[in-house]
């Protein structure tokens, strides 16, 4: 929604210009490497930005003034062989993004019979040349430590089953991450829920880490959106819902109509400011108007974060982060916290009242009518589901002392069994540590008391989010 651009990779090879004229058939052999690489790299929404082999510093500076003009968000530097850490650093200083070091040799190992039988010992030169990507590879992290320039590594080799490429997904995918949150506009709809210090924060520290734009929208402007929608397209969002939803017998045809209204009202507030993400809280106290319209929005808010625009409840921007992340991973993100301890079964109950991530539900998500909404305003519509039974990560964003965002993360199972039907997001889950140290050892870190459940284990994805952003990363389990 808010991408103008794809996500720019830079690639570049390094060797040694001093090697070309020694070893014939070398720096061929070694363009045709990178040009191998390349091809792994590319994937749809990728644009690789291949500077091919840097041998010299002169190449170097040509290098990374060409990642600089093409706003590449990550580089990935191939080390083909031995090279100058001078053609490296250069690089990196002008490109002023994260770097991926690859070494990378062409298979497991040499051949050394067949080595040993070529006879002509510069033509064994040139052959060991082609595999000794590890060998300046010290040089380079010696001269980027000496430099201040952050930088990570993958070792492994060309082959297609090798588990580097794998590794090298994670990376292009965490950049892509990365890419996302520094273009995403989140929108800030109405204020904070009185007294939950934990979900107060600071709007220019998440600014300055993730990047991206925070708007801060009006109610009055929803509910002015609102008065001019028409029936048509209250009756055609109806009809969207009875496709979505499990609309419940007890649900009146006029709470369908007041939250369908509401629904079109706020597609149309994402859509004029160009919104990805979502957080929203208002009392409506004083204005008949605004209540009626904050009370009907959860079905509209589980639409949208089913279709990429996380909604989080209660004004928590920083969960709003964190369910963005988890949706631009591809595994949902639903808003939660802790409901109750079954230590009978060792599971914990987690789930939320308002908008739920309906794409990951573990099937049609309920619709129920509520006479009151527990702590909050009014009476109206709500959701209820389960998450998808199977593995499942939690992120927390967090604000540590020092006011600089982590994240906390852990990984467990959604599993079967009896859940509260009370309208509201509610599943069970089982940690590996267990319920009670679980617990123990995730409130130990301080986070705030909601965090965002995606599908699947993805750990090691948030870890290299984590770096590539420059922050912390907890692990529970």
């Amino acid at each position: 929604m808010n991408i103008t651009r794809p996500l720019r990779v830079g690639l570049f090879g390094i060797g040694l210009e001093a090697y070309w004229p020694q070893f014939e058939g070398l720096k061929e052999r070694l363009e045709g490497y990178v040009a191998q690489v390349a091809d792994k790299l590319a994937r749809p929404g990728v644009e690789i930005c291949n500077a091919g082999l840097v041998d010299s510093p002169e190449r170097a500076a040509e290098a990374g003034s060409f990642f600089r003009r093409s706003e590449v968000d990550i580089v990935f530097l191939y080390v083909t062989t031995y090279a100058l850490s001078s053609t490296v650093l250069p690089v990196a200083q002008r490109a002023k993004v994260p770097v991926v070091i690859m070494n990378l040799q062409p298979g497991e190992a040499i051949d050394y019979e067949a080595f040993n039988k070529l006879g002509d010992r510069t033509k064994m030169t040139g052959d060991w040349l082609a595999w000794c990507a590890a060998c300046p590879v010290p040089e380079i992290a010696n001269a980027f430590k000496r430099a201040r320039i952050d930088f990570h590594q993958v070792t492994g080799t060309l082959l297609d089953n090798d588990p580097v490429w794998t590794d090298l997904d994670e990376w292009i995918e965490a950049a892509r991450v990365a890419h996302t949150m520094s273009n995403n506009r989140m929108g800030l709809l109405g204020h904070y829920y009185n007294g939950m210090l934990d979900i107060y924060t600071d709007l220019t520290g998440q600014l300055a880490c993730f990047g991206g734009h925070m708007e801060i929208l009006e109610v009055e402007e929803l509910a002015s959106i609102r008065r001019g929608v028409g029936d048509a397209l209250v009756q055609s969002k109806i009809a969207e819902f009875r496709e979505a939803f499990d609309i419940q017998p007890d649900v009146s045809k006029e709470e369908l109509i007041r939250a369908a209204r509401t629904a079109v009202a706020l597609d149309q507030l994402v859509e004029k400011h160009r919104l990805g993400s979502m957080a929203y809280y208002y009392m409506g106290t004083g204005s008949d108007e605004n209540e009626d319209v904050m009370t009907s929005v959860i079905l509209g808010n589980s639409l949208l974060t089913g279709r990429g625009v996380p909604v989080a409840g209660e004004y928590e921007v920083k969960n709003a982060q964190a369910m963005k992340i988890m949706d631009t991973f591809g595994i949902g993100g639903s808003f939660t916290e802790y409901y109750a301890a079954d230590f009978r079964e060792d599971v914990i109950l987690l789930g939320h009242d308002g908008p739920g991530h309906i794409k990951i539900a573990s099937s049609k998500t309920k619709v129920r009518p509520l006479d009151v909404y527990h702590g909050k305003v009014g009476r109206g519509l709500s959701v209820e589901m389960s998450v998808r039974h199977g593995s499942v990560t939690l992120l927390s964003v967090i604000e540590g002392a020092n006011g600089r965002p982590e994240f906390l993360v852990a990984e467990g199972e959604s599993v079967p069994g009896p859940i509260l039907q009370i309208g509201n997001t509610n599943s069970r889950y089982k940690f590996p540590i267990g319920a009670r140290a679980f617990m123990e050892q995730w409130n130990a870190h301080g986070p705030a008391h909601h965090c965002a459940i995606g599908v699947g284990h993805i750990a090691g994805k948030l870890k290299k989010l984590a770096a590539l952003l420059g922050i912390e990363l907890k692990t529970v389990c």
